[in-house]
């Protein structure tokens, strides 16, 4: 089975004939996407690559994974933005809700670092590795950015402590650039294990290189099944720009309308804690791919049912400027049924023999009707349920969509010129030569 897209209750918010109105940019979109002759072209990469990935490469991946796991009860993934966060998001939603409590034998505890600059969080993350054995993947394309490379020189020095200068080469690895870059530099003198970075992958589209695969192969997941989904989407996606056939230009060409109508807001709506993390990934995939030129959909995310008791006022009554989408997981993958109460002191006894998903499934279908009687359009992506191949469709289909509704906007999806102003004034304010 195929996710979908519903985007009934967006319809009753757009003018008569809008979709007929952004075929043909929609169109152009994905002509342009395809035949690589547009604003960013030499970041196309992602596009094949799914289909592209070499089966030897998999299995190299799987077989290191392996030996990571022999040796760590610790493994941290130290990277920023797009070189960790499409990783977090898979091994988030497809592992136990309590990993360093509940986890099969053998799987380490996946940590982070290097996302940030918090001098609390990496002490505190250094007394981890005094406990426990511990592996490192760093992720960085250059090796200078500077929160991941502080990160590493902080983990590097604890690690060759521990475990001496040659135990310590044996615990790194490093995915980075093929040839150049201060990480590929200290990678070959110092003899770490290596994966590439392909040049013409950007961060946020990187999930499914060695970026991202590396760390969920080391979580014990299928990465082989992951890029199996994410191989049918691409084949669906490549095929053809019609919207009854193509569920990302249908997405995209939404999202644009829906924009053009002033709704300046995406609210991501999930009703899974286990996909918080993908929420963050999509955020920075569409935040950094469309805010620029003083345009773009602002990404936003919230938890329910958790997040109606807070969230939920302003979205079903605040400003009219934003527009829900809901990835909805049809089937959980495990059954959970509300017991009887003899007492009934709670009055639940109605729910008495339902599932947990269920009734999570009814929260979904009734918030929607207020929020849509309330003035906020609505998206609906389903997928039959998450486990490695759907949600290898899910990622895929977020980026082909996301390249489809850039140049639709008519920005580079590709690039992220913004991204250096704050680094010039912080170098500036820190005296860096």
């Amino acid at each position: 089975m195929y996710m979908s897209v519903d985007i009934q209750h967006a319809l009753p918010f757009l003018p008569e004939g809008a979709f007929d109105k952004i075929r043909p940019r929609v169109d152009a979109a994905w002509e342009t996407l395809l035949s690589g002759t547009g604003a960013g072209n030499d970041f196309l990469g992602w596009v094949r690559l799914p289909s592209g990935t070499d089966p030897d490469l998999i299995s190299l991946i799987m077989d290191h994974a392996a030996r990571i796991r022999e040796m760590a009860e610790v493994f941290i993934v130290i990277g920023i933005g797009g070189s960790y966060l499409g990783a977090r998001a898979v091994i988030e939603a497809l592992s136990p809700s309590f990993p360093a409590l509940v986890r099969p034998p053998k799987i380490p505890v996946i940590l982070y670092a290097g996302e940030n600059l918090s001098e609390d969080y990496h002490a505190d993350l250094l007394k981890v590795l005094d406990r426990f054995s511990c592996a490192v993947a760093v992720i960085s394309k250059s090796g200078t950015t500077t929160e991941p490379a502080v990160a590493f020189r902080l983990i590097k020095q604890k690690l060759e402590s521990k475990y001496g200068r040659d135990g310590a080469r044996k615990r790194i690895i490093a995915i980075t650039d093929a040839s150049k870059g201060a990480l590929k530099t200290i990678a070959d003198q110092e003899g770490y294990e290596q994966y590439v970075i392909p040049d013409d992958v950007g961060g946020r589209y990187s999930v499914l290189t060695p970026v991202g695969l590396f760390p969920i192969a080391v979580a014990g997941l299928d990465i082989r099944s992951l890029v199996d989904g994410a191989t049918e989407m691409e084949r669906v996606a490549c095929t053809s720009p019609a919207f009854d056939l193509n569920p990302s230009t249908l997405y995209a060409a939404t999202r644009n309308l829906l924009y053009e109508q002033g709704k300046l807001t995406e609210m991501m709506v999930t009703y899974q804690p286990h996909l918080v993390m993908l929420t963050e990934w999509w955020k920075q995939l569409y935040g950094e791919s469309e805010g620029k030129e003083e345009k773009g959909i602002l990404p936003s995310g919230v938890t329910f049912t958790s997040d109606l008791h807070s969230m939920g006022q302003f979205i079903q009554e605040g400003s009219r400027i934003l527009f829900e989408t809901v990835l909805s997981v049809e089937r959980p993958a495990q059954t959970l049924v509300v017991p009887e109460d003899p007492d009934n002191s709670d009055g639940l006894n109605y729910l008495a023999g339902r599932r947990l998903g269920y009734i999570n499934h009814q929260a979904e279908e009734g918030t929607r009707m207020a929020h849509v009687d309330g003035g906020v359009p609505n998206i609906r992506i389903s997928i039959p349920g998450l486990d490695a191949w759907h949600l290898g469709q899910l990622l895929y289909f977020y980026e082909f969509a996301c390249g489809i509704s850039g140049y639709t906007l008519g920005v580079n999806p590709f690039d992220q010129p913004g991204v250096e102003a704050y680094k010039r004034n912080m170098f500036r304010l820190l005296g860096k030569p």
